[in-house]
């Protein structure tokens, strides 16, 4: 991983006119909703500082939280959980955690941050669970580099999970899938379920459907989705 390059993201505070989104993120819900620059003090942090709760209470982490469904129906359904989300655009950033809190549900913390770069805000061992839902599937033959799900991900994941999390991997995409599976099968993970479509298996029972989910299947688009499991 010597060689890895950060992605450069834009800074908050150097945008010259932020929208009531971005005044939101560091006024409004600065308790619950993070800049780049603020995160990057919680580092080893997370139970103690953040959510203020024992270091036994299970932290997870989503990237891409999207427009929040998943994340609003994940705080709600495990109160006794911790969820940080990872989201670069503003505005549904924004949106997914004001209707957590509408909802009543305190659980819930999102910042604005790259997910190649969650090894400058998390120690190792700090996570549990961790979700990653149809992310950019960069099918360009160029740049399969840029995919959530690569190499350099899966160790990093497995370095920052505690042993017995839960990685759960989502896509439309049938190319990243068998791509990411390759690499999914020579990591440190153990495959607790792998299919090309979810939707017709008991696993997806009970699951939420996110609004960009209905799309594909409305299309009869099968989800890929594979489990694993740090042991």
């Amino acid at each position: 991983m010597s060689d890895f390059k950060r992605p450069q993201v834009s800074l908050t505070k150097s945008l010259p006119k932020p929208n009531p989104y971005v005044l939101a993120l560091e006024n409004d819900y600065k308790d619950y909703a993070f800049s780049e620059e603020r995160v990057l003090g919680f580092k080893g942090k997370w139970h103690s500082d953040v959510f203020k709760v024992p270091h036994e209470t299970y932290v997870d982490l989503e990237i891409g939280t999207g427009n929040g469904v998943h994340f609003q129906h994940y705080v709600a359904s495990n109160p006794t959980r911790c969820l940080i989300g990872i989201e670069l655009k503003y505005k549904p950033l924004i949106q997914t955690i004001r209707g957590a809190l509408k909802a009543g549900n305190k659980n819930g913390r999102i910042m604005r941050f790259h997910g190649f770069n969650i090894d400058q805000i998390f120690a190792h061992s700090e996570l549990s669970n961790v979700f990653i839902h149809f992310p950019d599937p960069w099918t360009s033959p160029r740049k399969p580099q840029n995919r959530m799900v690569n190499p350099r991900m899966l160790e990093l994941l497995h370095n920052l999970q505690r042993t017995g999390s839960r990685l759960e991997f989502k896509t439309d995409s049938r190319e990243y899938f068998l791509w990411a599976m390759e690499h999914v099968r020579k990591s440190k993970y153990k495959i607790v379920f792998e299919t090309m479509d979810m939707h017709s298996t008991e696993y997806a029972k009970g699951k939420v459907i996110t609004g960009f989910e209905r799309i594909f299947l409305n299309k009869k688009t099968p989800i890929n989705c594979v489990l694993l499991e740090k042991i």
